[in-house]
């Protein structure tokens, strides 16, 4: 059951959430070990939240499309996924409050409250790639408490790069015309100049692995847009999102924190061959 899960709410995806309040808080020069450790256990839950709810929601198409996931195969009830949702979401407003106050708790309810609209409703619309990019920015103002206005550089890149990636995922299954991919192509080449611009090696360097991770499957999926050259590049987005953390950390004066960051990614590709990421 917890292998069904952990499946469920794609539990090693969760390890692309800490660098986004991790990011905003160090533009925001907010250090606080405690604080920034209960801010990120709720995006955490917020995410995993939001995957479980996402399942719930598809569970008819995933019937027809992906039967092998933990609803449509049985191995998860509907009533149990949405209780999950629920649960977490209310686990990560009470981490949020307790970490951060008033400050994190406002931003983590519009979080909340972003995550259930795009997955109930806003998804299937011509809205839902900017709903989930809101999202992650979002989680990237989390980190900054009362000081957001701080944290806008990093939100934009991170929403701006998961638009891309979002867009591209709707072509997962059936598989898409070249423009979503092209235009995650070039969303990642407005990051990275917005990102290194004026900054020092250590960020242009983490830069430089953020481009490695997302622009060959990208690239590939612009010219062949098939559902399985689309998946590699929206697996490859959701694991890029840890370099480009990790280049915003230590844009903000904290290259040993992106640099631990990064050494993370190994563990959560290995992790993503067990259980996808998508």
């Amino acid at each position: 059951m917890l292998k069904d899960l952990a499946e469920l709410v794609r539990a090693p995806a969760a390890l692309t959430v800490p660098g986004d309040v991790l990011a905003g808080a160090v533009a925001a020069g907010n250090g606080r070990p405690k604080q920034l450790i209960g801010l990120a256990a709720s995006s955490v839950c917020i995410y995993w939240a939001g995957m479980a709810l996402n399942d719930w929601a598809d569970r008819a198409v995933d019937a027809v499309e992906r039967p092998e996931r933990p609803i449509p195969s049985g191995r998860v009830s509907p009533r149990l996924a949405l209780g999950l949702a629920s649960g977490l979401t209310v686990v990560g407003l009470g981490l949020a409050a307790v970490a951060g106050g008033r400050a994190a708790l406002r931003t983590t309810s519009l979080l909340a409250a972003t995550a259930w609209t795009y997955d109930l409703g806003a998804k299937n619309t011509p809205a839902g790639p900017v709903f989930m990019a809101a999202a992650r920015s979002l989680d990237v103002l989390v980190g900054a408490g009362d000081r957001r206005r701080k944290a806008w550089a990093p939100a934009l890149a991170v929403g701006a790069h998961i638009l891309g990636v979002t867009a591209m995922s709707r072509g997962e299954v059936h598989g898409s015309t070249p423009l979503p991919a092209r235009g995650a192509l070039a969303a990642t080449s407005a990051i990275t100049a917005g990102t290194v611009a004026g900054s020092g090696v250590a960020t242009a360097a983490l830069t430089g692995l953020f481009v490695q991770a997302v622009g060959p499957a990208q690239l590939s999926a612009a010219q062949d847009p098939s559902g399985p050259r689309l998946r590699q590049a929206v697996g490859a987005g959701i694991h890029g999102l840890v370099p480009l953390q990790a280049a915003w950390c230590a844009r903000g004066g904290a290259p040993k924190l992106g640099a631990a960051l990064v050494a993370a990614l190994p563990l959560a590709r290995a992790l993503a061959r067990k259980i996808s990421p998508t």
